[in-house]
Protein backbone atom coordinates (compact mmCIF):
# COMPACT_ATOMS: atom_id res chain seq x y z
CA UNK A 1 0.00 0.00 0.00
CA UNK A 2 1.04 3.77 -0.51
CA UNK A 3 0.33 6.54 1.88
CA UNK A 4 0.18 9.13 -1.47
CA UNK A 5 -2.05 6.13 -2.89
CA UNK A 6 -5.57 7.50 -1.28
CA UNK A 7 -4.64 11.32 -2.48
CA UNK A 8 -3.40 10.29 -6.30
CA UNK A 9 -6.86 7.51 -6.30
CA UNK A 10 -9.75 8.79 -8.44
CA UNK A 11 -13.17 9.85 -6.74
CA UNK A 12 -13.37 11.95 -3.56
CA UNK A 13 -13.39 11.31 0.34
CA UNK A 14 -16.44 9.83 2.06
CA UNK A 15 -16.44 9.98 5.80
CA UNK A 16 -17.39 7.10 7.89
CA UNK A 17 -17.34 4.93 11.25
CA UNK A 18 -16.61 1.33 10.71
CA UNK A 19 -17.14 -0.27 14.59
CA UNK A 20 -20.72 0.72 16.59
CA UNK A 21 -22.65 -1.31 18.12
CA UNK A 22 -26.56 -2.05 18.92
CA UNK A 23 -29.45 -3.32 20.78
CA UNK A 24 -28.67 -6.76 18.61
CA UNK A 25 -25.81 -6.76 20.80
CA UNK A 26 -24.81 -4.49 24.18
CA UNK A 27 -25.53 -0.84 22.29
CA UNK A 28 -28.49 0.97 23.20
CA UNK A 29 -30.47 1.80 20.68
CA UNK A 30 -31.65 -0.17 17.98
CA UNK A 31 -30.27 -0.48 14.57
CA UNK A 32 -32.23 2.11 12.57
CA UNK A 33 -31.87 4.89 14.93
CA UNK A 34 -28.10 4.28 15.25
CA UNK A 35 -28.01 4.97 11.33
CA UNK A 36 -30.03 7.72 11.38
CA UNK A 37 -27.85 9.55 14.19
CA UNK A 38 -25.02 9.16 11.94
CA UNK A 39 -26.92 10.20 8.16
CA UNK A 40 -27.98 13.03 10.54
CA UNK A 41 -24.48 14.09 11.66
CA UNK A 42 -22.93 14.19 8.00
CA UNK A 43 -21.67 10.21 7.87
CA UNK A 44 -21.59 8.93 4.33
CA UNK A 45 -21.46 5.31 5.65
CA UNK A 46 -21.28 3.03 8.68
CA UNK A 47 -20.60 -0.31 9.88
CA UNK A 48 -23.16 -1.64 12.36
CA UNK A 49 -20.69 -4.38 13.74
CA UNK A 50 -22.67 -5.73 16.45
CA UNK A 51 -20.82 -8.81 19.06
CA UNK A 52 -20.86 -12.15 16.77
CA UNK A 53 -20.76 -14.13 20.29
CA UNK A 54 -23.49 -16.78 21.45
CA UNK A 55 -24.18 -14.31 24.27
CA UNK A 56 -26.48 -12.41 21.23
CA UNK A 57 -27.16 -15.64 19.20
CA UNK A 58 -24.25 -14.57 16.57
CA UNK A 59 -26.04 -11.37 15.37
CA UNK A 60 -25.05 -9.58 12.14
CA UNK A 61 -27.24 -6.43 11.47
CA UNK A 62 -28.65 -6.46 7.77
CA UNK A 63 -28.89 -2.71 7.60
CA UNK A 64 -29.46 -2.56 3.68
CA UNK A 65 -32.98 -1.07 4.16
CA UNK A 66 -31.22 2.09 5.79
CA UNK A 67 -29.18 3.12 2.60
CA UNK A 68 -30.55 5.57 0.30
CA UNK A 69 -29.22 7.70 -2.20
CA UNK A 70 -26.80 9.45 0.14
CA UNK A 71 -25.78 7.11 2.90
CA UNK A 72 -25.00 3.41 2.77
CA UNK A 73 -24.11 0.51 5.18
CA UNK A 74 -21.28 -2.03 5.08
CA UNK A 75 -22.22 -5.36 6.65
CA UNK A 76 -19.80 -6.31 9.66
CA UNK A 77 -19.38 -7.49 12.86
CA UNK A 78 -16.79 -7.84 16.10
CA UNK A 79 -16.04 -11.71 16.03
CA UNK A 80 -15.25 -13.25 18.65
CA UNK A 81 -13.11 -17.03 20.23
CA UNK A 82 -10.82 -18.13 22.55
CA UNK A 83 -8.28 -16.59 23.76
CA UNK A 84 -5.49 -13.87 23.60
CA UNK A 85 -2.24 -14.52 25.59
CA UNK A 86 -4.06 -12.67 28.27
CA UNK A 87 -6.69 -15.06 28.72
CA UNK A 88 -9.37 -12.65 26.76
CA UNK A 89 -11.68 -13.34 24.11
CA UNK A 90 -10.41 -12.10 21.13
CA UNK A 91 -11.99 -8.74 19.15
CA UNK A 92 -11.65 -8.86 15.92
CA UNK A 93 -13.40 -6.16 13.47
CA UNK A 94 -14.57 -7.56 10.54
CA UNK A 95 -16.71 -5.24 7.76
CA UNK A 96 -17.76 -6.40 4.46
CA UNK A 97 -19.12 -10.14 6.16
CA UNK A 98 -21.42 -11.83 4.06
CA UNK A 99 -25.25 -12.26 6.11
CA UNK A 100 -24.68 -15.37 6.52
CA UNK A 101 -21.39 -15.70 7.87
CA UNK A 102 -21.12 -19.05 9.86
CA UNK A 103 -20.68 -19.00 13.75
CA UNK A 104 -16.97 -20.17 15.43
CA UNK A 105 -16.50 -23.53 14.93
CA UNK A 106 -15.57 -25.94 17.60
CA UNK A 107 -12.03 -24.54 19.13
CA UNK A 108 -11.61 -22.38 16.29
CA UNK A 109 -9.03 -19.67 17.34
CA UNK A 110 -8.66 -15.92 16.93
CA UNK A 111 -6.70 -15.95 13.81
CA UNK A 112 -8.29 -18.64 12.05
CA UNK A 113 -11.85 -17.09 12.48
CA UNK A 114 -9.99 -13.90 11.03
CA UNK A 115 -8.83 -15.72 8.29
CA UNK A 116 -12.27 -17.18 7.20
CA UNK A 117 -13.34 -13.92 7.70
CA UNK A 118 -11.54 -11.99 5.41
CA UNK A 119 -11.86 -15.09 2.81
CA UNK A 120 -15.16 -14.44 2.62
CA UNK A 121 -14.53 -10.92 1.65
CA UNK A 122 -14.75 -8.95 4.86
CA UNK A 123 -11.95 -5.98 5.73
CA UNK A 124 -10.33 -7.52 9.04
CA UNK A 125 -9.08 -4.81 11.72
CA UNK A 126 -7.17 -5.16 15.08
CA UNK A 127 -9.69 -3.80 17.31
CA UNK A 128 -8.93 -1.66 20.20
CA UNK A 129 -5.46 -3.73 21.10
CA UNK A 130 -5.08 -0.74 24.08
CA UNK A 131 -7.93 -1.44 25.94
CA UNK A 132 -7.56 -5.16 26.56
CA UNK A 133 -3.46 -5.30 26.35
CA UNK A 134 -3.09 -7.24 23.31
CA UNK A 135 0.36 -8.30 23.02
CA UNK A 136 2.92 -8.33 20.36
CA UNK A 137 2.47 -11.85 19.73
CA UNK A 138 -1.49 -11.38 19.17
CA UNK A 139 -0.83 -9.38 17.12
CA UNK A 140 1.65 -11.43 14.65
CA UNK A 141 -0.36 -14.27 15.10
CA UNK A 142 -3.88 -12.21 13.34
CA UNK A 143 -2.21 -12.66 9.81
CA UNK A 144 -5.26 -11.76 8.23
CA UNK A 145 -6.04 -8.17 9.74
CA UNK A 146 -5.78 -5.72 6.94
CA UNK A 147 -5.91 -2.81 9.66
CA UNK A 148 -5.17 -1.73 13.43
CA UNK A 149 -7.51 0.76 14.89
CA UNK A 150 -5.29 3.54 15.98
CA UNK A 151 -7.96 5.22 17.75
CA UNK A 152 -10.99 3.91 19.37
CA UNK A 153 -13.35 6.48 20.94
CA UNK A 154 -15.04 4.52 23.66
CA UNK A 155 -11.97 3.25 25.06
CA UNK A 156 -10.56 6.87 25.45
CA UNK A 157 -13.81 8.09 27.03
CA UNK A 158 -14.44 5.19 29.26
CA UNK A 159 -11.06 3.43 30.04
CA UNK A 160 -8.64 6.05 28.54
CA UNK A 161 -7.07 3.47 26.46
CA UNK A 162 -7.84 4.45 23.10
CA UNK A 163 -4.45 4.67 21.13
CA UNK A 164 -3.69 1.46 19.62
CA UNK A 165 0.07 3.42 17.95
CA UNK A 166 2.15 0.80 20.21
CA UNK A 167 0.41 -2.21 19.29
CA UNK A 168 0.19 -0.57 15.17
CA UNK A 169 4.04 0.69 14.77
CA UNK A 170 5.71 -2.18 16.38
CA UNK A 171 3.76 -4.82 14.27
CA UNK A 172 5.36 -2.03 10.96
CA UNK A 173 8.56 -2.48 12.29
CA UNK A 174 7.84 -6.65 12.19
CA UNK A 175 7.69 -6.29 8.34
CA UNK A 176 2.83 -6.30 9.01
CA UNK A 177 1.49 -4.13 6.00
CA UNK A 178 -0.88 -2.82 7.58
CA UNK A 179 -3.43 -0.15 7.37
CA UNK A 180 -4.27 2.35 10.49
CA UNK A 181 -8.02 3.27 11.31
CA UNK A 182 -10.16 5.53 13.57
CA UNK A 183 -13.66 4.41 14.72
CA UNK A 184 -16.13 5.02 17.11
CA UNK A 185 -17.16 1.66 18.70
CA UNK A 186 -20.23 3.36 19.68
CA UNK A 187 -22.61 1.98 22.18
CA UNK A 188 -24.91 4.94 22.87
CA UNK A 189 -24.63 4.24 27.02
CA UNK A 190 -22.38 7.54 27.33
CA UNK A 191 -21.41 9.87 24.77
CA UNK A 192 -19.34 7.48 22.55
CA UNK A 193 -20.42 8.28 18.86
CA UNK A 194 -18.86 10.73 16.32
CA UNK A 195 -15.29 11.11 18.36
CA UNK A 196 -12.92 8.97 15.45
CA UNK A 197 -13.60 7.77 11.69
CA UNK A 198 -12.08 6.95 8.29
CA UNK A 199 -11.88 9.38 4.95
CA UNK A 200 -12.06 6.72 2.01
CA UNK A 201 -11.24 7.79 -1.58
CA UNK A 202 -13.79 6.08 -3.88
CA UNK A 203 -15.32 6.95 -6.68
CA UNK A 204 -18.64 6.82 -5.82
CA UNK A 205 -20.42 5.74 -1.67
CA UNK A 206 -21.18 2.02 -2.76
CA UNK A 207 -20.54 -0.75 -0.57
CA UNK A 208 -18.17 -2.07 -3.49
CA UNK A 209 -16.19 0.77 -3.89
CA UNK A 210 -15.64 1.40 -0.34
CA UNK A 211 -14.41 -2.04 0.63
CA UNK A 212 -11.94 -2.18 -2.50
CA UNK A 213 -11.00 1.37 -1.29
CA UNK A 214 -10.41 0.12 2.63
CA UNK A 215 -8.74 -3.14 1.50
CA UNK A 216 -6.37 -0.74 -0.53
CA UNK A 217 -5.64 1.29 2.14
CA UNK A 218 -7.20 4.34 0.49
CA UNK A 219 -8.02 6.27 3.16
CA UNK A 220 -6.56 8.48 6.26
CA UNK A 221 -8.33 8.55 9.77
CA UNK A 222 -9.36 11.33 12.04
CA UNK A 223 -10.66 13.04 15.20
CA UNK A 224 -11.22 15.70 13.26
CA UNK A 225 -7.95 17.29 10.86
CA UNK A 226 -8.19 17.12 7.28
CA UNK A 227 -5.79 16.23 5.23
CA UNK A 228 -6.17 17.38 1.83
CA UNK A 229 -3.04 16.00 0.12
CA UNK A 230 0.36 13.84 0.59
CA UNK A 231 2.89 14.04 -1.66
CA UNK A 232 6.59 12.74 -2.41
CA UNK A 233 8.91 15.17 -3.83
CA UNK A 234 12.29 13.83 -3.79
CA UNK A 235 13.40 13.22 -0.51
CA UNK A 236 10.87 15.21 0.88
CA UNK A 237 7.58 14.83 1.68
CA UNK A 238 4.61 17.32 1.27
CA UNK A 239 1.84 17.44 3.51
CA UNK A 240 -1.33 19.49 3.39
CA UNK A 241 -4.10 19.86 5.87
CA UNK A 242 -6.07 22.24 8.01
CA UNK A 243 -4.15 24.41 10.39
CA UNK A 244 -2.06 22.25 12.74
CA UNK A 245 0.17 22.87 15.86
CA UNK A 246 2.13 20.02 14.41
CA UNK A 247 2.89 17.68 11.45
CA UNK A 248 5.02 14.67 11.90
CA UNK A 249 6.49 12.18 9.95
CA UNK A 250 6.68 8.82 11.95
CA UNK A 251 9.55 5.95 11.40
CA UNK A 252 11.19 2.91 12.77
CA UNK A 253 12.41 3.31 16.76
CA UNK A 254 12.71 7.03 17.66
CA UNK A 255 12.72 8.37 14.24
CA UNK A 256 10.75 11.26 13.21
CA UNK A 257 10.88 14.43 11.55
CA UNK A 258 8.65 17.40 12.24
CA UNK A 259 7.26 21.08 11.26
CA UNK A 260 5.70 22.75 14.71
CA UNK A 261 3.57 25.97 14.72
CA UNK A 262 5.72 27.88 17.24
CA UNK A 263 4.88 31.12 15.85
CA UNK A 264 1.49 32.96 15.32
CA UNK A 265 -0.66 30.00 16.80
CA UNK A 266 -2.57 29.90 13.82
CA UNK A 267 -1.67 26.61 12.73
CA UNK A 268 0.00 25.49 10.00
CA UNK A 269 -1.14 24.02 6.83
CA UNK A 270 1.44 22.91 4.79
CA UNK A 271 4.91 21.20 5.61
CA UNK A 272 8.06 19.70 3.97
CA UNK A 273 9.49 16.75 5.40
CA UNK A 274 12.64 14.96 4.76
CA UNK A 275 12.49 11.38 5.10
CA UNK A 276 15.34 10.01 3.22
CA UNK A 277 16.14 9.10 7.12
CA UNK A 278 13.81 6.24 6.68
CA UNK A 279 14.95 4.95 3.42
CA UNK A 280 14.75 0.77 3.72
CA UNK A 281 11.63 1.38 6.17
CA UNK A 282 8.48 2.71 6.44
CA UNK A 283 7.23 6.16 7.53
CA UNK A 284 3.18 7.91 8.17
CA UNK A 285 1.99 11.25 8.89
CA UNK A 286 0.65 12.32 12.32
CA UNK A 287 -1.45 16.14 11.88
CA UNK A 288 -1.64 17.25 15.01
CA UNK A 289 -4.51 20.18 14.91
CA UNK A 290 -4.86 23.39 17.22
CA UNK A 291 -7.36 21.80 19.39
CA UNK A 292 -5.19 18.60 20.58
CA UNK A 293 -6.81 16.52 18.05
CA UNK A 294 -5.16 14.22 15.41
CA UNK A 295 -5.04 12.39 12.26
CA UNK A 296 -3.06 9.71 10.96
CA UNK A 297 -1.92 8.17 7.32
CA UNK A 298 -1.39 5.17 6.55
CA UNK A 299 1.74 4.07 5.93
CA UNK A 300 4.25 4.38 2.75
CA UNK A 301 6.85 1.69 2.38
CA UNK A 302 10.32 2.75 1.53
CA UNK A 303 11.98 -0.53 0.26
Amino acid sequence: MSMIGAFEASGQFWKGNLHGHSTLSDGALEPAEVCARYRTAGYDFIALTDHFHSAYEFPIADTRAFRDKGFTTLIGAELHAPTTKRGSDWHILSVGLPLDFDPPKANESGPEIARRARNAGAFVAIAHPQWYQLTLGDGLALDAAHAVEVYNHTSHINSDRGDGLVLFDALLAEGKRLSAIAVDDSHWKVADAFGGWVMVKADDNTPENLLAALRAGHFYSTQGPEISDIRLEGGEMLVTCTPAHSIACVGPVHANVQAVDNEDGTGLTTARLNIERFQGGWCRVSVIGIDGKRAWSNPLWLD
